[in-house]
Formats: C-alpha cells, sequence, structure tokens
C-alpha cells in the first residue's frame, strides 16, 4: 500500500515538473514575442511648426518671417538607424511651435502661436486625441491661452493642469484638463512685472550684437517641478526665473518666498532643465550665450545659482542667440544650442552637478530652434528653423558626443518636437 500511495504521488509530480517546463518555456516565448512587437511597434515624431504668414497677424515690432510649416507633421522613425518616414500632416495655419503629449500617450497638446482671438488678441491651446494605430489627430476642442503668443507649454504630473507661456502677453496660464482629455477655461493668469533688462547682455561675447527680448516682458517657458508642488516660468525680458507653489485643487499659482531668481542684467533667460535627480536646474540665456548651473530646494522652492559658463567655444567673438537646453536622460551630460553658431554646446556634470565644456557638433543646418531625445536617449532630433530640416544624430552616451546620422527630415520651419511610442504601455 505504502509503495502504490508513493507510486501514485511521484506520478502526478513527474507531470507538474513537465507542466513547469513547458511553462518556461512558452512564457519565454511569449516574452520573446512581446519583444518582437515592440521592436515592432511604431515610434512616432511630431513636429510642430510655424505654419503661417506671420507679418499681418503679430505686432508691428516683431520681425519673423513667414511659416513655411504647414502644422504639426507627423514621421515613422526606425528604432535603429533613426531615419524618419513622413506619415501624415494635420494641417493648422496657426503656427502650433510648442507641443505635449500626455503620460499615457493618448493626447496632444500645442500651443497655437499666431492664432488671435477674442478683443485681447489672445493665442490658443488646441488639444487632440491621438489614434493610437495611424498616430493621427483629432482636434477636441481649442481656449485661449491668456495672452498674446503662446510659445511654451507643459503638463503637470497629475495630468489634469497644463500650463502655458504666452510670450508676446508676458503672461502665464493654468488650464484645466476634462475628463475626456479635452481644455477648460483658464483657471488662473498671472502677468509679468517689473524692470525690464538692458539691451546689452551683460555677458555678451566681444561683438555681439545679439538683443531680442529686451523691450517688454515676455514669458518663454513654464514647466512644474518633478514632484509636481511648485511650477516655474521664465521671462526673457525680467532676466528672471519666478517660482509659483502649485494649488491642485484650484488650479491656482501663489508665489513662492523666495518668488524669483535674477539672472545678470540683458543676459535674456529662455529655457532651463531639471536634473534627473532633481537638485540642480540648468539654464540657458538667449542673449548672453551662457548656461547656468542652480541649485534647487524642493522643500523650499529655492533656486541658488553656482557656476556660469560660455556656450560658444573658447575664444568665439560675435553674435549668436540660444536657444534649447536638455539634460541627457541619464543625467552625464548637458546640451545647449545657439542659434548663428548653429551648433549644439556639449557639457559633462560633474559629481557635484557642475558643469565642465567638452566641445560642440555643428547641427547641419540653421537656427537650431530647439532639439529632443528619441524615448530611449539613442538618437538626438535638432530642429533647424531656418533651413526647413530636422537633423538626426546619434549619441554617445558614454562621452556625450553627437554623430550626425546623414538622416534628415524636410519640414518648414520646424519649431518644436515630441516623441510617442507605441510599444510603451
Amino acid at each position: 500500500m505504502r509503495s502504490s500511495a508513493r507510486q501514485s504521488h511521484a506520478l502526478p509530480r513527474r507531470t507538474f515538473l513537465g507542466a513547469s517546463g513547458f511553462a518556461v518555456v512558452a512564457a519565454h516565448a511569449a516574452a520573446t514575442r512581446a519583444l518582437a512587437a515592440a521592436a515592432d511597434a511604431p515610434l512616432l515624431a511630431y513636429v510642430g511648426t510655424f505654419s503661417s504668414p506671420l507679418k499681418d497677424t503679430l505686432p508691428t515690432q516683431v520681425d519673423l518671417p513667414p511659416g513655411n510649416g504647414r502644422g504639426i507633421h507627423l514621421f515613422r522613425v526606425d528604432r535603429t538607424s533613426g531615419a524618419w518616414t513622413e506619415a501624415g500632416v494635420h494641417e493648422l495655419g496657426t503656427s502650433p511651435s510648442c507641443l505635449v503629449i500626455n503620460a499615457t500617450g493618448t493626447r496632444l497638446y500645442s500651443a497655437n502661436e499666431t492664432d488671435r482671438v477674442g478683443p485681447g488678441k489672445h493665442g490658443t491651446v488646441t488639444a487632440f486625441a491621438i489614434d493610437r494605430t495611424s498616430g493621427a489627430l483629432k482636434p477636441l476642442n481649442s481656449v485661449s491661452s491668456g495672452g498674446a503668443g503662446p510659445t511654451y507649454v507643459s503638463l503637470h504630473p497629475d495630468g489634469q493642469h497644463l500650463f502655458v507661456a504666452n510670450y508676446f502677453g508676458g503672461s502665464v496660464a493654468v488650464l484645466p484638463i476634462r475628463a475626456d482629455g479635452s481644455l477648460g477655461a483658464a483657471s488662473d493668469v498671472k502677468e509679468d512685472a517689473g524692470e525690464i533688462g538692458p539691451t546689452k547682455a551683460q555677458n555678451a561675447p566681444p561683438g555681439s550684437f545679439a538683443f531680442s527680448g529686451h523691450d517688454r516682458t515676455h514669458a518663454h517657458q513654464i514647466l512644474p517641478s518633478p514632484d509636481g508642488s511648485h511650477v516655474l516660468h521664465v521671462d526673457l525680458g525680467l532676466d528672471r526665473i519666478f517660482v509659483w507653489n502649485f494649488d491642485a485643487v484650484q488650479g491656482k499659482l501663489v508665489a513662492n518666498v523666495p518668488h524669483a531668481v535674477a539672472f545678470p542684467a540683458g543676459d535674456g533667460p529662455r529655457h532651463f532643465h531639471f536634473s534627473p535627480d532633481t537638485r540642480h536646474l540648468y539654464s540657458i540665456q538667449e542673449e548672453g550665450s551662457t548656461v547656468v548651473t542652480l541649485d534647487w530646494d524642493a522643500a523650499t522652492g529655492t533656486l541658488t545659482p553656482r557656476q556660469t559658463l560660455s556656450t560658444l567655444p573658447p575664444g568665439f567673438q560675435g553674435s549668436n542667440f540660444c536657444s534649447e537646453i536638455l539634460t541627457s536622460p541619464d543625467g552625464r551630460h548637458v546640451y545647449c544650442g545657439n542659434r548663428l553658431h548653429d551648433s549644439i554646446g556639449i557639457f559633462n556634470v560633474k559629481s557635484d552637478g557642475l558643469l565642465e565644456y567638452v566641445g560642440e557638433e555643428w547641427t547641419r543646418g540653421n537656427y537650431p530652434r530647439s532639439f529632443t531625445f528619441s524615448p530611449d536617449g539613442r538618437f538626438l532630433a535638432c530642429c533647424n528653423q531656418r533651413d526647413d530640416n530636422v537633423a538626426i544624430f546619434a549619441v554617445d552616451k558614454a562621452s556625450g558626443a553627437l554623430e550626425f546620422t546623414g538622416h534628415y527630415a524636410a519640414v518648414g520651419n520646424p519649431s518644436h518636437i515630441v516623441f510617442l511610442d507605441l510599444a510603451a504601455e
């Protein structure tokens, strides 16, 4: 009886082990298929552009070229080579110059810089639903941006608020996001005020005639802090970055104490970017051609400047307008855009967060307005605004060096790029 019992027990155990083996093989096969499917899933790039003649719609003192873009351009990206293939255009004649996609990849928002609505001739922000199969955009609605010339949009980590910086209006606004992804009217608008900086940047290179934004207030960028407790925005004309506490219940901006950090007179802070560890913030100055490293205290909302470096190679003389600044996804390098010099300055990030200049890469085009990393950090795509193309570079993650892939994408007056990885669910 015992022998029989042991035998009857042994058979199911051997059967169970066999089933486990098959389960492991099946799981491995499923994982392999999932990886293959992810590799085959489209990686999309949306490019915002200047897409309409501007002279009849902008204030008379603003001198910008006609927009050659057609709206929001869509491309499929080869994950191995970095090459882009045109996949469509959402026609939009209001210069959707800055884009942002929500965390689930289902909604896209555009700042329509040359739109003019209402008695204040405000710009607009448009909400789109994204077709997850084709990448096509379906407009949900458009609302006033709270000022003229919206030039930057960003999303709060809660996904329920969108922030917009109005360059020509000198204001920032909070737009609530409804359950369906559409936008509500602004829950808060703040207008910048203060003493305008001088037309000559304190840190400008020798011989520079760079002058762009010291005629009035110009809100150029707005971003939430990584934890969402604060919102920061830069005003180029005032040479300041402002810090707000964010009331997510009311959708209101409340002045932090201290409220702002000042930059050297006339240098014109344009964009900034947090380090991945959230301990530092790097700011690029459009007219001064500098990059400033600041410590960020998330508890108090305090910025403390620590270092200022030129974004240009040693010995450079003449005019240059800085544009974009990004920290690499791994936090090891900082990249700074130089217009007129038409280069991307490359900096190492040292252990204390300070920067070390290591060189620059020619953008293979004219007037690099912005650039964006692919989701895996392997490629950097640069908008050459005046050459009507996007140039693709491979990123050496160890050294930070950029190597031109030989791939361009034709886009009229490209301004800003966002990626959507359909393999990421």
